[in-house]
């Protein structure tokens, strides 16, 4: 049975409720007939799902007594969701600002406060609010929230930073590590000096020893300061720690291994990763090769044997993008039965060709965020590492 949204914001009602009738000058109770009727009122309205008119109540409550703490806390939170995140600042920077109450509750209101900024999206005031929370016992969820605002903003020294600080402060290691391994890596991508993004490019390497990103980008850039050798190297372990991460850099992959004359070997790698990792990436940079160096023919019999082995639309598509060109190729005879063959190839094609574009995405495992593009960073649910690098029609599906 599933929980009421509402339900759960009536919690803290209940809590104002009991510490209404508690309420006494003398530590007696106080009579339920002294309390406010809008009271009630409120609570009936939020039971019944009609928080406009609870809203309306439960602000007659406060003006009759200002004092009702739990009561103002649990306004802002309804005024925050309603998103009248005007109303909810003004009722928390109140609380924040009133020098009689605890320093918990306090603290408690500024950490509302920057959850009301971060929910109108104003940034800097949010950064600035949960900043102010150190050394108090919400210290821990602002550091997070502001790590949540530094990658929002793209501010990658600051996000670094305050990543470094949670792990200090006992976060989770397996978590974090690769976080500073992306900041460092999107850092690196900004800079206009190679040996500053070399740089952060190895720190990232070092905090993060097997993650891929790192690794492919340490391979890019070698290969921008024309050193196929060194590229090959960082792949290489991108090969043996994340293989399907291949599909991110076969292609560069491949032209590494032909510049230096060992094309032979850099197909036999990828053949290794195709037979364990489904992947249309892996396939058409080997199709792509070969098709250049063998021809159609020879290209079309390989990816004939592979199909056997491993069937899959991408393939398909490129059998018959290899049939047809093949028949092009031999269609000076006035053969009429291979015209007629070329022409059944181009409509399957046609028909094929659009459906496995539609299909052939890269897909978030969080949210199912599908795009075309590569993301490191899910565009959907912002969380990192969650898109899986294959492009396959399995994982489209």
């Amino acid at each position: 049975m599933e929980i009421e949204l509402w339900w759960l914001l009536a919690l803290p009602l209940f809590f104002g409720l009991g510490w209404w009738t508690t309420r006494s000058d003398g530590g007696k109770v106080m009579p339920a007939s002294k309390m406010p009727d809008a009271y009630f009122k409120g609570l009936n309205f939020l039971l019944n799902e009609q928080p406009d008119k609870a809203i309306d109540a439960f602000i007659d409550v406060v003006r009759l007594d200002p004092d009702t703490i739990e009561l103002h806390f649990a306004l802002g939170n309804l005024f925050r969701r309603r998103g009248e995140t005007d109303r909810a600042i003004r009722v928390h920077e109140n609380l924040a600002q009133r020098t009689d109450l605890p320093a918990s509750q306090r603290a408690h209101a500024l950490h509302e406060l920057g959850q009301d900024f971060l929910k109108a999206g104003l940034m800097d005031r949010a950064e600035d609010v949960f900043h102010r929370l150190k050394g108090t016992e919400y210290e821990a969820a602002a550091l997070g929230a502001r790590l949540d605002i530094a990658q929002k903003v793209r501010d990658w020294p600051l996000a670094i930073d305050l990543a470094q600080q949670a792990l200090s402060a006992g976060a989770d290691a397996k978590t974090h590590q690769p976080w500073i391994t992306h900041f460092r890596c999107e850092l690196a991508a900004l800079s206009k000096d190679p040996q500053e993004a070399l740089r952060l490019l190895k720190l990232a390497h070092e905090t993060s020893p097997t993650h891929p990103r790192a690794l492919i980008a340490l391979g890019q850039w070698a290969m921008g300061q024309d050193d196929p050798e060194q590229a090959i190297s960082w792949w290489t372990q991108v090969l043996q720690l994340a293989p399907q991460a291949m599909n991110l850099t076969a292609r560069d992959w491949l032209a590494a291994h032909q510049r230096l004359g060992r094309l032979d070997a850099g197909l036999n790698a990828l053949e290794s990763v195709s037979a364990t990792q489904a992947g249309a990436d892996v396939l058409e940079a080997m199709v792509e090769v070969r098709l250049s160096r063998d021809g159609a023919a020879s290209t079309r019999t390989w990816l004939e044997q592979r199909m056997v082995q491993r069937p899959s639309l991408a393939g398909l598509d490129r059998l018959l993008m290899l049939r047809i060109k093949q028949g092009e190729l031999t269609q000076q005879t006035s053969s009429t039965g291979l015209v007629e063959q070329v022409q059944s190839d181009q409509l399957m094609r046609s028909l094929l060709s659009p459906q496995l574009g539609r299909q052939l995405r890269h897909v978030c495992g969080h949210c199912g965020f599908k795009a075309r593009q590569f993301y490191w960073h899910c565009p959907g649910c912002s969380r990192w590492d969650s898109t899986s690098p294959v492009r396959s029609e399995d994982s489209a599906s």
